[in-house]
């Protein structure tokens, strides 16, 4: 199983992330939790932020869900993943792909700027939602509005969806 948890910046996918990878602990399950930012550091920031630079670093870590996928490992994907195309590469790669939704509105992201990434790198570098491409997802698998939603709320969504096409033994 691979919970791709996408959206801009500051849509709480690692915070979200981090709590199914403590979820699944708790329950025995194997499972890792795969950052983009993780990648990046693991290739020594070798790519930095053009278009052509974001879909390299989006296919380390589909190779790293689909190898995770393949060893029967819980993938925990927070990653922006702004391209539909990728999205859709993953859909036909990995088996177990699952892509969740943290849909949330740029200017309320902007405003509350939780990692500090939009007063940081507006007009440094381009921005995905801003400058960058963002697609709209097609065919996302779970869509979750976390403007209108707490994060406990969010979390519980995601663990309810798991355990609806997975089983009650994801529930805990």
């Amino acid at each position: 199983m691979i919970l791709w948890l996408i959206g801009i910046s500051g849509a709480g996918k690692t915070t979200i992330g981090r709590k199914l990878e403590s979820h699944f602990n708790e329950l025995g399950k194997k499972c890792y939790l795969l950052d983009g930012d993780e990648v990046r550091d693991l290739f020594d920031r070798d790519l930095g932020y053009t278009d052509a630079d974001r879909e390299a670093n989006i296919k380390r870590i589909i190779l790293g869900a689909y190898l995770l996928d393949r060893n029967d490992i819980i993938g925990i994907i927070c990653n922006i993943g702004p391209l539909e195309h990728l999205r859709q590469l993953a859909r036909r790669k990995i088996a177990g792909y699952n892509e969740i939704y943290l849909k949330k509105d740029l200017q309320v992201s902007m405003k509350n700027d939780v990692k500090g990434m939009y007063q940081k790198n507006v007009g440094k570098t381009q921005i995905v939602g801003i400058d960058a491409t963002f697609d709209e997802p097609q065919s996302p698998d779970l869509v979750l509005e976390v403007d209108k939603m707490t994060v406990e709320e969010t979390y519980q969504a995601v663990v309810d969806y798991v355990a609806k096409k997975y089983g009650e033994e994801y529930v805990g």
